[in-house]
C-alpha cells in the first residue's frame, strides 16, 4: 500500500524524474538489493528506481542522454535571459525587482534539471545526487518567489523596498536551505532523521515529499488565486486575467505531460527519448505568459536617457 510521502511509484513510473537521483543514492549504501533490472547496474541505470522506462546513461546502447529535454533546457535558458533583461528594462514597473528575482531562479533551476535528468552522470555517483539536492531547493525557493510576487503585487508592502526585499529574499533562502538539507540528507544520509527510508523498497520521505510535490503546486494556485483578486478585484480589468489563466493551463499541461504522457513517449521512442522535454517547453511558455500578465498590469516603464542617463 502506497502511503503519503513514498517516491516508489513515481520513481517506478515516470521517467527522468530528477528526485529519485537521491533515493538510488541512499539505497546502493544502504540496501541495494531493492535495485534491480535497469537499476542494478549504475555504469547504465537510468534515471528512477527500478523505473518501466527510461533512458540509459549516455553512450550506453546508443544512448544519446536526455537529449530532447538537454537541447529544450538549453533553449529555454536563452529565452529567460531576454526576458530577465527585457525585465530589467521596465524600470518603473511595480514588482520589477520581485519578477526579476523570480526569473532568475527559474533560470537557476534549468541547468540543474538539465544534469539531473540528463541522463550523463552515472546514478548513485556523488555529483549527481548533489546537483539533484541543490535543484531540489531551487525549486522550492522559485515556487516561494511566484508567490512572493503574487504577495507584492498586493501592495501589502511597497515593491523594491527594503521591508520588501528583506522578507522575499529571507524566504527564498529559507526554502533553499531547508529543502536542499534535507534532499542532501535523503541521499547522504548524513543522519537518521530524514533517511533512510523505511522501508527501503516504498523511497518514503514526507519533508522531501511535501517540498517537492505539495509546495510547487499549493504555491502555484495560491499564486492565482491572488493574482486574480488582484486583477479583477483591484484593478478591475478582465484582459489581463487571460494571460494568468492561459499561463496556469500552460503550467498544468506540463505537469499532466509529465506524470502522464511521459512514459508514452518513452515507451514508443524505444527508451530513446520520453517527456521531460514537452514538460520543459510547457514550463517555460507558462513563465514567458507569466511576463507579458506581468508586463499588462504594471505601469510602463521610464526608459528615456533624459530621465535616467547611463
Amino acid at each position: 500500500m502506497t502511503h503519503f510521502g513514498d517516491f516508489e511509484p513515481l520513481c517506478h513510473q515516470v521517467p527522468s524524474y530528477p528526485w529519485c537521483n537521491l533515493f538510488y543514492r541512499q539505497l546502493r549504501h544502504s540496501n541495494s538489493s531493492v535495485l534491480q533490472g535497469p537499476s542494478a547496474d549504475p555504469a547504465s541505470a537510468p534515471i528512477g528506481v527500478n523505473p518501466v522506462c527510461g533512458i540509459p546513461l549516455v553512450n550506453h546502447d546508443g544512448s544519446l542522454a536526455n537529449i530532447a529535454n538537454i537541447i529544450a533546457c538549453a533553449l529555454s535558458m536563452l529565452l529567460v535571459l531576454v526576458l530577465i533583461f527585457w525585465t530589467s528594462r521596465r524600470r518603473a514597473a511595480v514588482g520589477r525587482v520581485e519578477f526579476r528575482l523570480f526569473l532568475i531562479l527559474y533560470f537557476l533551476t534549468l541547468p540543474f534539471q538539465l544534469i539531473s535528468t540528463g541522463a550523463f552522470l552515472q546514478q548513485g555517483s556523488t555529483a549527481l545526487t548533489a546537483i539533484t539536492a541543490v535543484h531540489a531547493g531551487l525549486v522550492a525557493a522559485t515556487f516561494w518567489t511566484l508567490l512572493g510576487n503574487a504577495i507584492v503585487s498586493t501592495q501589502v508592502v511597497e515593491d523594491g523596498t527594503l521591508s520588501s526585499i528583506i522578507p522575499f529574499d529571507f524566504f527564498i533562502l529559507a526554502f533553499f536551505a531547508a529543502t536542499t538539507y534535507i534532499a542532501l540528507d535523503v541521499g547522504f544520509t548524513f543522519t537518521h532523521v530524514f533517511g533512510p527510508s523505511n522501508p527501503p523498497q516504498d523511497l518514503h520521505s514526507i519533508p522531501l515529499f511535501v517540498f517537492t510535490n505539495i509546495w510547487p503546486g499549493a504555491a502555484a494556485i495560491l499564486y492565482f488565486i491572488i493574482m486574480a483578486y488582484v486583477v479583477l478585484g483591484m484593478l478591475n480589468e478582465v484582459r489581463p486575467m487571460w494571460y494568468f489563466v492561459l499561463a496556469a493551463v500552460l503550467f498544468i499541461l506540463s505537469q499532466l505531460d509529465f506524470f502522464l504522457l511521459n512514459k508514452v513517449i518513452c515507451e514508443h521512442t524505444s527508451q530513446k527519448i520520453d517527456g521531460t522535454f514537452v514538460a520543459t517547453v510547457l514550463e517555460t511558455a507558462a513563465v514567458t505568459v507569466l511576463y507579458f500578465a506581468w508586463r499588462s498590469i504594471t505601469e510602463e516603464s521610464w526608459e528615456d536617457d533624459m530621465y535616467y542617463p547611463r
